[in-house]
């Protein structure tokens, strides 16, 4: 008997523990990683700050300006030449991806990201070494899937497990790097992957610990908190780190734009923003790089300068979207920490002077803020209140941290609704809930998109009678249907490879289907059926006759909402911009079919402009893609082999469409 050949690599029996040794690899790979980019960031930093900076001044009395714009140059030469145009970057790109592309991301080009990235820390940008750790382990998660070709949902496992080791290496803190990748990287506490992340997350503590040793990030004396009447003072630096957050968020939006506006060269950019973080670094030395030394300071009272704090929070708040902005590769989660314990002890050194009876001590204030604006710029509660504790080893103030957080939470998506991350889709128009698209999809129905010929297998048919009908469709799934063609369920190759092979031949695909499925309705929205969608994890949907049930019309895949999501966007624009009346007429919303084409050698449409080709009223193509690159058309773009064409046309013509753009008229 033969077995049945899946995609995975790793064998059917042994792949639960096989994915779990995955997992520990990915961890390891990544604390590994890290550990190495920690120490290129050092080697970089005493470059510039060291050696070039010594040898500047015997010419220049004050090189340490030039030094961030010389680490802006280099890295914006890297980031044009080597890494090129990326869709989204950092922490944004890995949501998108998880959310819309199976977890598949450019892993090759991670060696020059983390590259770019220590050159910037080192040579004094205003940004963290967060974001280059999480890229590190979700990629080196991403590589692992893909080179075993595992199932679109076991990457995105990888992916959020390799981003759970970047943050447990980065900060030593495994349990905040668990609720990381939960509460941002996948948008839900309660996944079924947690598991594996946690086997990632422990993997990768385990190695930087053993190596770097088990001390938390930042040594801090014992905290305490004894007096209620302190609460009031608490919820006052929640209600500050509130505004403070969304601003923040703001202005890393703004100056991405304002940077975007500036007629010079994308390379030359960075060095510009370099320039203005070096004139800055004169009278401040605190705002270069990530400002450790300086939060360990203020957590230790040894800086409880009010105006001062106040000054460096300013600066940061500014240089860091400024720095980000200007193209320098960094996160924007550790400088929120600096902002955060800057404005948490400017609180405190106020309260005390205005009660000294209740011996306060600013430092705890301190650390208050950096979970409150921290929760306030990324939306993730959990996750700020857990680094506190295991970057401070100190769980003492938990009460007042956790109070203020939540008030700091509120009030900053009260006033702004995207979070740090969010806010570069938001841009783009994509929403997520609960890590799923939402908001660009929502004047798209299921009919527009779903595949009207569904794989089907009569249930009556043995799992052994199946096996290659499932092969030769090449599809990971069938519906499976009952007499008088009604849909019984639906059975995929993980159903099937929880079947002992010798049973095969008497179990029925009656018995061996999925009948509790879910499905979706044609006319409904596809964000609607992308929420029932994400209930039980699964790449695909039914679609039935909303009266009967048991009508199958088609079935909505992971890949038709992605297609789906593309076309949207281009629509939104087209919409916006460059669709005339005529047009936006013939497309109703009800009434349109989207697919993508591919050009093969052959077609008489090769060569000719796309004003040329005889298409029926209201068919327009909104998208080229030739290699890596794609645009949105105009009618004198000529088309070349290999060109795969986004196409949006009345629901009627598509088969007069699909005809014409082969080259059938």
């Amino acid at each position: 008997m033969k077995h049945f050949p899946v995609k995975s690599r790793f064998p059917i029996r042994q792949e639960p523990i096989l994915f779990a040794l995955a997992a520990v690899g990915v961890g390891l790979a990544a604390g590994g990683g890290i550990w190495l980019f920690k120490a290129l960031i050092e080697g970089v930093h005493h470059l510039f700050f060291v050696e070039m900076r010594q040898s500047l001044e015997n010419l220049l009395p004050f090189a340490v300006v030039i030094l961030p714009a010389i680490g802006g140059l280099v890295v914006g030469l890297i980031m044009h030449w080597l890494v090129g145009e990326e869709r989204h970057q950092g922490v944004s790109g890995i949501i998108e991806a998880v959310a819309l592309a199976g977890g598949r991301l450019r892993y090759k080009r991670i060696p020059l990201k983390v590259l770019a990235a220590a050159l910037s820390i080192g040579s004094g940008a205003s940004v963290g070494p967060e974001d280059p750790s999480v890229q590190l382990g979700a990629n080196i998660g991403s590589m692992v899937g893909q080179k075993f070709n595992l199932s679109e949902e076991r990457i995105r496992t990888l992916v959020a497990a390799g981003a759970a080791a970047g943050i447990a290496a980065a900060f030593n803190a495994p349990i905040a790097g668990i609720f990381f990748a939960l509460e941002i990287i996948i948008g839900e506490i309660g996944h079924s992957s947690l598991g594996i992340i946690v086997v990632a997350a422990v993997s990768s503590s385990i190695l930087t610990q053993s190596i770097a040793g088990n001390q938390p990030a930042f040594r801090v004396p014992p905290f305490g908190f004894h007096k209620i009447a302190e609460l009031p003072f608490y919820f006052l630096l929640g209600i500050l780190a509130g505004p403070v957050s969304a601003l923040y968020v703001r202005l890393l939006g703004s100056m991405k734009e304002i940077f975007r506006r500036i007629a010079l060269p994308r390379w030359a950019k960075p060095s510009l923003a370099g320039l203005a973080v070096g004139i800055t670094g004169l009278f401040l030395p605190q705002v270069f790089g990530v400002g450790y030394e300086t939060i360990e300071s203020v957590l230790n009272n040894q800086l409880i300068s009010f105006s001062f704090l106040m000054v460096l929070l300013t600066a940061k708040l500014i240089l860091t979207p400024l720095s980000i902005g200007g193209g320098f590769a960094g996160g924007v989660f550790a400088p929120s920490l600096f902002i955060g314990a800057m404005l948490g002890g400017s609180v405190g050194s106020v309260v005390q002077s205005l009660f000294p009876s209740l011996n306060v001590v600013p430092a705890t204030y301190a650390m208050v803020g950096m979970a409150a604006v921290l929760a306030g710029s990324v939306h993730a509660p959990l996750t700020a209140i857990l680094l506190l504790f295991e970057m401070t080893n100190d769980y003492h103030i938990i009460l007042p941290l956790m109070f203020a957080v939540a008030v700091s939470l509120v009030i900053s998506r009260t006033l702004n609704p995207d979070s740090v991350y969010n806010a570069e889709l938001a841009r783009k128009g994509i929403r997520l809930e609960r890590g799923r698209i939402l908001d660009v999809l929502e004047s798209i129905r299921v009919a527009e998109v779903m595949q009207t010929n569904p794989p089907m297998i009569d249930s009556r048919k043995t799992v052994e009678e199946a096996v290659p009908l499932l092969l030769q469709k090449n599809t990971n799934f069938s519906l499976v249907m009952e007499e008088g063609n009604r849909l019984m369920g639906i059975v995929t190759r993980e159903d099937i490879r929880k079947i002992d092979p010798q049973r095969w031949k008497e179990t029925t695909l009656g018995e061996a289907c999925s009948k509790k499925i879910l499905s979706a309705y044609p006319d409904e929205k596809i964000s609607d059926a992308l929420r029932r969608m994400s209930l039980q994890d699964i790449g695909q949907l039914p679609v039935v006759d909303r009266d009967n049930p048991n009508r199958l019309l088609g079935v909505l895949r992971r890949t038709d909402i992605l297609q789906a999501y593309d076309a949207a966007l281009t629509r939104r624009a087209l919409y916006k911009d460059q669709i005339t009346e005529n047009q936006l007429d013939a497309l109703t919303e009800e009434n349109v079919k989207v697919f993508e084409l591919s050009l093969q050698p052959g077609n008489p449409n090769i060569g000719k402009r796309i004003m040329d080709i005889p298409l029926p009223q209201g068919t327009l193509i909104v998208r080229v893609r030739r290699g890596k690159k794609f645009w949105i058309p105009k009618g004198d773009t000529i088309l070349k082999e290999g060109d795969r064409i986004l196409v949006i046309c009345n629901f009627e013509n598509q088969e007069q469409v699909r005809e014409t753009l082969s080259g059938n008229y």
